[in-house]
Protein backbone atom coordinates (compact mmCIF):
# COMPACT_ATOMS: atom_id res chain seq x y z
CA UNK A 1 0.00 0.00 0.00
CA UNK A 2 1.49 3.26 -0.75
CA UNK A 3 0.61 6.23 0.76
CA UNK A 4 0.38 9.19 -1.54
CA UNK A 5 -0.05 13.09 -0.01
CA UNK A 6 -2.10 15.33 -2.83
CA UNK A 7 -0.11 18.72 -2.52
CA UNK A 8 -3.00 20.80 -2.92
CA UNK A 9 -5.69 22.78 -0.80
CA UNK A 10 -7.92 22.90 -3.32
CA UNK A 11 -11.03 20.75 -2.28
CA UNK A 12 -12.42 20.45 -5.75
CA UNK A 13 -9.06 19.58 -7.03
CA UNK A 14 -8.99 16.87 -3.72
CA UNK A 15 -11.95 15.18 -4.58
CA UNK A 16 -11.10 14.55 -8.55
CA UNK A 17 -7.88 13.51 -7.79
CA UNK A 18 -9.51 11.12 -5.38
CA UNK A 19 -12.10 9.75 -7.32
CA UNK A 20 -9.44 8.74 -10.46
CA UNK A 21 -6.48 7.72 -7.89
CA UNK A 22 -9.56 5.15 -6.24
CA UNK A 23 -7.26 2.09 -5.76
CA UNK A 24 -6.47 -0.46 -3.16
CA UNK A 25 -2.84 0.18 -3.96
CA UNK A 26 -2.93 3.71 -2.61
CA UNK A 27 -3.80 5.09 0.17
CA UNK A 28 -4.95 8.93 0.04
CA UNK A 29 -3.42 11.67 2.56
CA UNK A 30 -4.59 15.40 2.24
CA UNK A 31 -2.87 18.40 3.43
CA UNK A 32 -5.78 18.52 5.95
CA UNK A 33 -3.47 15.73 7.98
CA UNK A 34 -0.46 17.52 8.23
CA UNK A 35 -1.73 21.04 9.60
CA UNK A 36 1.66 22.47 10.31
CA UNK A 37 2.75 22.48 6.30
CA UNK A 38 4.27 25.26 4.97
CA UNK A 39 2.51 27.35 2.35
CA UNK A 40 4.52 26.71 -1.27
CA UNK A 41 4.76 30.09 -3.50
CA UNK A 42 4.44 28.86 -7.03
CA UNK A 43 6.20 31.40 -9.06
CA UNK A 44 7.42 28.85 -11.46
CA UNK A 45 7.97 29.66 -15.14
CA UNK A 46 6.28 26.76 -16.36
CA UNK A 47 3.30 24.40 -14.93
CA UNK A 48 6.07 21.62 -14.41
CA UNK A 49 8.35 23.95 -12.61
CA UNK A 50 4.91 24.77 -9.84
CA UNK A 51 4.18 21.21 -9.89
CA UNK A 52 7.17 19.89 -8.72
CA UNK A 53 8.73 22.94 -6.18
CA UNK A 54 5.14 21.86 -4.41
CA UNK A 55 5.61 18.48 -4.46
CA UNK A 56 9.20 18.03 -3.46
CA UNK A 57 8.86 20.40 -0.92
CA UNK A 58 5.76 19.09 0.52
CA UNK A 59 7.53 15.56 0.50
CA UNK A 60 10.79 16.90 2.15
CA UNK A 61 8.44 18.62 5.34
CA UNK A 62 5.65 15.63 5.14
CA UNK A 63 8.43 12.43 4.09
CA UNK A 64 5.89 10.72 2.14
CA UNK A 65 5.78 10.35 -1.62
CA UNK A 66 4.07 13.68 -2.42
CA UNK A 67 1.52 14.28 -5.46
CA UNK A 68 1.23 17.86 -7.05
CA UNK A 69 -0.31 18.94 -10.31
CA UNK A 70 -0.94 23.03 -11.73
CA UNK A 71 -3.04 23.13 -14.39
CA UNK A 72 -3.97 26.44 -16.40
CA UNK A 73 -6.89 27.25 -19.14
CA UNK A 74 -4.52 28.66 -22.21
CA UNK A 75 -7.15 30.83 -24.61
CA UNK A 76 -5.86 31.04 -27.73
CA UNK A 77 -7.35 34.68 -28.54
CA UNK A 78 -5.85 36.02 -24.95
CA UNK A 79 -2.63 34.83 -26.89
CA UNK A 80 -2.63 32.02 -24.14
CA UNK A 81 -3.45 33.93 -21.00
CA UNK A 82 -4.87 33.10 -17.89
CA UNK A 83 -2.43 30.23 -18.57
CA UNK A 84 -0.03 30.27 -15.12
CA UNK A 85 -2.00 32.79 -13.51
CA UNK A 86 -5.49 31.34 -14.15
CA UNK A 87 -6.30 30.64 -10.14
CA UNK A 88 -5.23 33.99 -9.48
CA UNK A 89 -6.52 35.79 -12.26
CA UNK A 90 -9.51 37.15 -9.25
CA UNK A 91 -10.28 36.33 -5.79
CA UNK A 92 -13.39 34.11 -6.47
CA UNK A 93 -14.06 31.25 -9.22
CA UNK A 94 -17.17 33.48 -10.64
CA UNK A 95 -14.84 36.63 -10.98
CA UNK A 96 -12.48 34.66 -12.66
CA UNK A 97 -14.79 33.75 -15.03
CA UNK A 98 -16.12 37.35 -15.48
CA UNK A 99 -13.19 38.56 -16.57
CA UNK A 100 -12.48 35.55 -19.55
CA UNK A 101 -15.84 36.49 -20.78
CA UNK A 102 -15.53 40.32 -21.25
CA UNK A 103 -11.81 39.52 -22.63
CA UNK A 104 -14.03 37.90 -24.94
CA UNK A 105 -17.10 39.49 -25.40
CA UNK A 106 -17.64 40.04 -29.00
CA UNK A 107 -15.03 37.56 -29.96
CA UNK A 108 -17.22 34.78 -33.10
CA UNK A 109 -17.15 31.36 -31.81
CA UNK A 110 -14.54 30.31 -33.97
CA UNK A 111 -11.94 32.42 -32.57
CA UNK A 112 -12.98 31.05 -28.85
CA UNK A 113 -10.28 28.26 -29.21
CA UNK A 114 -9.03 27.40 -25.91
CA UNK A 115 -7.16 23.84 -23.80
CA UNK A 116 -6.61 23.16 -20.01
CA UNK A 117 -3.21 21.72 -19.57
CA UNK A 118 -1.88 20.06 -16.46
CA UNK A 119 1.15 19.04 -15.43
CA UNK A 120 1.19 16.50 -12.72
CA UNK A 121 4.90 15.13 -10.65
CA UNK A 122 4.80 12.44 -7.99
CA UNK A 123 8.17 13.14 -5.79
CA UNK A 124 9.33 10.34 -3.33
CA UNK A 125 11.18 11.29 0.07
CA UNK A 126 14.33 9.15 -1.22
CA UNK A 127 14.52 11.89 -5.06
CA UNK A 128 12.30 9.68 -7.27
CA UNK A 129 10.26 11.81 -9.44
CA UNK A 130 8.05 11.02 -11.93
CA UNK A 131 6.30 13.77 -14.27
CA UNK A 132 3.59 13.67 -17.04
CA UNK A 133 1.78 16.56 -18.88
CA UNK A 134 -1.53 16.06 -20.48
CA UNK A 135 -4.11 18.73 -22.12
CA UNK A 136 -7.86 18.92 -23.06
CA UNK A 137 -8.79 21.33 -25.86
CA UNK A 138 -12.35 22.68 -26.17
CA UNK A 139 -13.33 26.41 -26.63
CA UNK A 140 -14.64 29.13 -24.26
CA UNK A 141 -18.79 29.49 -23.83
CA UNK A 142 -20.42 32.70 -24.12
CA UNK A 143 -22.29 32.38 -21.02
CA UNK A 144 -21.76 29.91 -17.49
CA UNK A 145 -23.44 26.62 -18.23
CA UNK A 146 -23.74 23.99 -15.08
CA UNK A 147 -23.53 23.11 -12.20
CA UNK A 148 -20.61 20.61 -11.48
CA UNK A 149 -17.09 21.05 -11.19
CA UNK A 150 -15.12 24.25 -10.21
CA UNK A 151 -12.93 26.86 -11.50
CA UNK A 152 -13.22 27.35 -15.23
CA UNK A 153 -15.48 24.52 -15.93
CA UNK A 154 -18.86 26.27 -16.48
CA UNK A 155 -17.28 27.78 -19.37
CA UNK A 156 -14.81 25.48 -21.08
CA UNK A 157 -16.96 23.48 -23.97
CA UNK A 158 -15.76 20.30 -24.89
CA UNK A 159 -16.98 19.69 -29.09
CA UNK A 160 -17.21 16.10 -28.95
CA UNK A 161 -20.27 16.63 -25.62
CA UNK A 162 -21.36 20.15 -27.02
CA UNK A 163 -21.57 20.80 -23.06
CA UNK A 164 -19.60 22.50 -20.98
CA UNK A 165 -17.34 20.41 -18.18
CA UNK A 166 -19.62 21.82 -15.60
CA UNK A 167 -22.28 20.02 -17.61
CA UNK A 168 -20.78 17.17 -18.02
CA UNK A 169 -20.33 16.21 -14.46
CA UNK A 170 -17.65 14.68 -12.68
CA UNK A 171 -17.56 11.29 -14.84
CA UNK A 172 -17.30 11.77 -18.06
CA UNK A 173 -14.85 14.71 -16.94
CA UNK A 174 -12.22 12.49 -15.70
CA UNK A 175 -12.20 10.45 -18.58
CA UNK A 176 -11.55 13.53 -20.84
CA UNK A 177 -9.99 16.04 -18.81
CA UNK A 178 -6.22 17.31 -19.01
CA UNK A 179 -6.38 16.35 -15.14
CA UNK A 180 -8.19 13.03 -15.81
CA UNK A 181 -5.27 11.80 -18.45
CA UNK A 182 -2.33 13.00 -15.99
CA UNK A 183 -4.00 11.25 -13.34
CA UNK A 184 -4.70 7.85 -15.07
CA UNK A 185 -0.87 8.13 -16.12
CA UNK A 186 0.00 8.68 -12.50
CA UNK A 187 -1.83 5.81 -12.02
CA UNK A 188 -0.40 3.53 -14.35
CA UNK A 189 3.42 4.92 -12.87
CA UNK A 190 1.65 3.99 -9.12
CA UNK A 191 0.70 0.45 -10.05
CA UNK A 192 4.27 -0.25 -11.84
CA UNK A 193 5.72 0.59 -8.75
CA UNK A 194 3.48 -1.45 -6.80
CA UNK A 195 3.65 -4.53 -8.64
CA UNK A 196 7.90 -4.44 -8.93
CA UNK A 197 7.92 -4.23 -5.20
Amino acid sequence: MLEILIATNNLGKVKEIKDILDSPEIKILTMKDFPHLPKIVEDGKTYQENAFKKASKISEYSGKICLADDSGLEIDYLKGKPGLYSSRWGSSDEERINKVLKLLENVLPNKRKAKFVCAAMLVFPDGKIYSVKEECKGSIEFKPKGEHGFGYDPIFLVPEYNKTFAELGYKIKNQISHRGKAMRKIVNIINELAGSE
